[in-house]
Formats: C-alpha cells, structure tokens, sequence
C-alpha cells in the first residue's frame, strides 16, 4: 500500500504529512467491513472513507462557490448556483476522479470489486471528496483551496450559465427510467418588486419534492431539478450501502 500511495501522491500533485488520512481517503466501507468487522463498529466507521467525503463535499462546495462569486461578481445568485451544480455534479467529478486514475488505488471489498467498483461513477465522485476532505485535515482550508483550484482548473474556466446542465431534461431522463411520471413544477412564491423579482418553484414527483429559486421561473425551476437530482442520488447511494 505505501508504494502505491506514493504513486497516488504525485499523481495528485500533494505529499501528504499523514498518510493515514490518504490511505483512509482510498478506502472504500466493502473493504472495512470485509477486513476490520471483527473490531467493531466504531473501527469500521474510521477506516473508511465516508466522514472524509463528508467534509470533502463542503470544503469543495465553498471553494467554487468562493471561485464563482469572485470571477463572476455580475452574476445572479441563480445562474452561481446552477454553475456550482454542475461543477460539484457527480458526473464532474467522477469524470475528474477517472483522469487521475484514482479507481486504480481504491481499497475495496471482493464483491464491489467484482460488480465493477472502480469504475462507478458515485464510487469515484464519493472518494474524491474524500480525497478533498484528507488534503484539507491534512493541510488546512488553503492547501485545500489550491488543490481544488488545480484539479477544476479547467472546469472552473470554462463555467458559464449557458454550459450549465439541463437538469429538468436530466430529472425527467431519470424519473422514466424508474417508471415515474415526469415532475411538476409550481410556483409557490415570489419576493422583490416586478424589475427585480425572485421566483420560488417547487418540483413534484412521485412521493418527492424540492424547491429551487432563481430571477426567472425557468431559472428557479432548473435549481429545484437539480435538488431532485440530488435527493435522489443521495437515496439511490444510502440503498446501495
């Protein structure tokens, strides 16, 4: 493991003061439950990686949220958040995470190996925020930030709201493909005077709902698709574990 770890560092472009944080970055909650059950759930819980990924999914979230604030300072709070879903999309960063090869140097359980773990999208997007999560209690908030920086350095300047995802035609895709009628959309509230207006949108779908804002209704309903999307990758990644 040492070996392959340094082989991971330089490809990450980090030297790592404590390697136990990459090493639990890389681990995958298969290979925990499969090696270290025996010493008891608290055990398993720090091996793996998922309390990494959680802080790694806010440190990110910050960082090109801070990084869209400051290049687009114009911007509506609308068009920043639907750059920032895309940015911080599973899509993006298991993209990202597959150009660094970092499925290669996972730790997994027999039967995530054998159904094809390392190359699942919401495996790798998991684990480089997990990646994330270990550079920041490694290095602090700033290495962090520039680790980021580099790794999005192309996304982040290429981020425009018209390179923005369609996440109601994403939404839709998805509800038929799990036998869900399409959503629907209401407007549950608007706030500001008519020249400066925001609308608050609601989507509908099956048992779920979410909500979304933006300057323009088409505006707030893409936010609203895009928090269904994320609802229902959060509840598709909790049946998987």
């Amino acid at each position: 493991m040492p070996t392959s770890l340094g082989r991971l560092e330089k490809r990450l472009g980090y030297a790592f003061k404590d390697v136990k944080l990459l090493e639990r970055a890389m681990t995958h909650r298969s290979w925990a439950h499969e090696n270290v059950a025996g010493k008891g759930e608290d055990i398993v819980r720090q091996t793996h990686n998922e309390a990494l990924e959680f802080v790694g999914d806010s440190v990110l979230g910050l960082v090109i949220a801070e990084d869209l604030f400051t290049n687009n300072p114009t911007l509506p709070e609308g068009d920043l958040t639907l750059m920032k879903h895309r940015l911080v999309s599973t899509a993006t960063l298991a993209r990202l995470a597959g150009e660094m090869q970092v499925g290669e140097f996972l730790r997994m359980g027999y039967g995530e190996e054998k159904t094809g773990g390392r190359k699942k999208q919401a495996l790798l997007a998991n684990t480089l925020e997990a990646l994330i999560g270990a550079v920041f209690f490694d290095g602090g908030y700033i290495k962090a930030r520039n680790f980021i920086r580099k790794v999005f350095r192309e996304e982040l300047k290429n981020a425009t709201p018209e390179a923005s995802i369609d996440y109601k035609t994403l939404l839709q895709e998805r509800l038929q493909a799990q036998k869900f009628p399409a959503p629907e959309y209401n407007v549950v509230g608007t706030e500001g005077k008519p020249h400066n207006r925001t609308f608050m949108v609601e989507a509908v779908w099956g048992n779920g709902r979410s909500q979304g804002t933006g300057r323009t209704i088409k505006s707030a309903e893409m936010m609203a698709a895009a928090e269904a999307l994320k609802i229902l990758e959060n509840g598709a990644e909790q049946d998987r574990h």
